[in-house]
């Protein structure tokens, strides 16, 4: 992926995940964009915040990052691109829902299983 197409990404569909994320959760959780750092850092879109006062099954306060596969950052900005991003923004309760059958995260009360988690090699189906 060129450094052209990791500005694009940074710049015009990773802040669009961010806010729907940030919409999913409300203020009690931090979304934001952390920018590529370099090989081995890619872009990243980061959820955190505290466990709610209710009962929570996992020890650890909400600490992920999403990461998504260079091909699939790529598909983006080939014909269609902008209606499948939309599809998945529209689509994001689902998702979130599989991250959290395949990591011991629970969104609902802000908890997880292991101090940070990272959620990468995602794609942008709907």
């Amino acid at each position: 992926m060129s450094i052209e197409a990791v500005h694009r990404f940074e710049e015009e569909f990773a802040p669009r995940i961010a806010a729907k994320l940030a919409s999913q959760f409300g203020p009690a959780v931090r979304v934001e964009v952390v920018p590529r750092e370099g090989p081995g850092h890619p872009t990243r879109v980061h959820i955190a915040g505290e466990a709610s006062a209710y009962r929570h099954p996992y020890q650890f306060a909400l600490n992920v990052s999403l990461t998504w596969d260079v091909d699939e950052i790529d598909s983006l900005f080939e014909p269609g691109g902008e209606k499948r991003f939309e599809h998945y923004l529209e689509a994001m309760a689902r998702k979130m829902a599989s991250w959290e059958t395949a990591r011991p995260i629970d969104f609902t009360t802000r908890t997880q299983g292991e101090p940070d988690v990272l959620l990468g090699g995602l794609d942008f189906e709907g």
